[in-house]
């Protein structure tokens, strides 16, 4: 029983994480959902087994276990509790320690010319259009660099750690939660 429980989480677990994720959008709901699945997992592993379609069985689990999860979150918030929201000033602040302590270091390893235009452009407020009046390059010229910068910056940062991507190739999750890009 163990062997099939691994092998089905070394064939299984990536895939059922980032379909947990694209439907939560959250990675602690992901991880707690994965955990409860893979208990289900352990439990029904004869049933498992028997089944024509092993991925379409544990997809039939996954998605139980994500309405169960659900169903069971709201039954525990109590309507007289209120949410807590942040405000504008919070959110600024908040990724102004963000923009400070995590994409800067980063963006200072870009070589010089896109270094600097992107922080002109994304911390100092410049515009584009001034950005090329104070390089003296062309508008164009300047959006082209401070575009690359950006492209720059993403490799850096997925060089960095081990992101996963959606098919839109936005950013979802990273496998190491530590990987020490700065």
């Amino acid at each position: 029983m163990t062997s099939e429980v691994t092998t089905i989480w070394t064939d299984f677990h990536k895939e059922l994480k980032a379909f947990i994720l694209n439907k939560t959008r959250n990675s602690a709901d992901r991880d707690d959902i994965l955990q409860d699945v893979f208990i289900k997992i352990i439990r029904n592993i004869d049933k498992i087994n028997q089944a024509e379609n092993v991925r379409h069985y544990l997809y039939g689990i996954v998605r139980n276990a994500i309405n169960d999860y659900f169903r069971n979150r709201k039954q525990t918030v109590n309507d007289s509790e209120i949410v807590e929201k942040l405000t504008e000033e919070d959110t600024q602040s908040l990724n102004t320690t963000i923009a400070e302590c995590c994409i800067k270091p980063l963006i200072n390893k870009l070589p010089e010319n896109y270094r600097d235009a992107l922080l002109l452009t994304e911390f100092q407020d410049i515009s584009q259009k001034d950005l090329a009046e104070k390089l003296n390059i062309s508008y164009s010229g300047a959006k082209s660099r401070v575009q690359r910068g950006k492209e720059k910056l993403k490799e850096l940062i997925l060089d960095c750690c081990a992101y996963q991507s959606d098919k839109y190739g936005n950013l979802m999750d990273t496998e190491d939660e530590n990987c020490g890009c700065a």
